[in-house]
């Protein structure tokens, strides 16, 4: 089905062309009578016989005609009746919708507030939260800079130590083999 939209358009109004189109036809009905009554030849021939067969027509057909008349004139007002109860009813639906409308676009304006102040709530406990777990991390940071330092130092010691302990030996090995040679001597 296809998508159909009618933002703020004003509901078409049934009748609007029907006045045109009354216009129309008492034009054609009024065209249809000249003719016939001017294709007469003679003026005098045919004004007598004229009248003698509109006499004829008007008082047999006069209460047929008038009854059927009112009918049409009872079906036009009738049809008038069901024309403007369809435009009331469509300009109050469109009163409807537009009411509608307004109204969705205002909840919906306020449940985005809502949402959005929500949503920076949740923001700002997540960044209590991160800056914890950041402050936790420098921290834990500073410490392991810390003890790497230390390691280092320990390292350094302990090489200095060995190193030590290495020449010590070697020296006094020197130092036994010459006062082993200077006994000797």
């Amino acid at each position: 089905m296809p998508h159909v939209e009618f933002k703020d358009q004003e509901p078409q109004l049934l009748g609007e062309n029907q006045e045109q189109q009354q216009g129309e036809d008492t034009r054609d009905e009024e065209a249809c009578q000249g003719p016939a009554r001017s294709q007469v030849s003679s003026p005098s021939v045919a004004t007598s016989s004229a009248n003698r067969q509109l006499m004829m027509l008007e008082g047999k057909s006069g209460p047929y005609f008038s009854s059927l008349d009112s009918s049409i004139d009872m079906l036009k007002k009738r049809a008038q009746e069901l024309i403007e109860n369809i435009n009331e009813s469509r300009q109050k639906d469109h009163a409807l919708m537009t009411n509608f409308r307004d109204s969705l676009k205002i909840k919906v304006s306020d449940l985005t507030e809502k949402l959005e102040e929500r949503m920076y709530q949740i923001y700002n406990h997540h960044n209590k939260i991160i800056q914890e777990k950041l402050q936790e991390f420098t921290q834990k940071m500073a410490k392991i800079s810390h003890l790497e330092t230390e390691l280092k130092q320990v390292c350094h010691t302990v090489e200095t130590v060995y190193k030590d302990l290495c020449v010590q030996p070697e020296a006094t090995t020197l130092e036994e083999e010459q006062i082993h040679k200077d006994r000797e001597c």
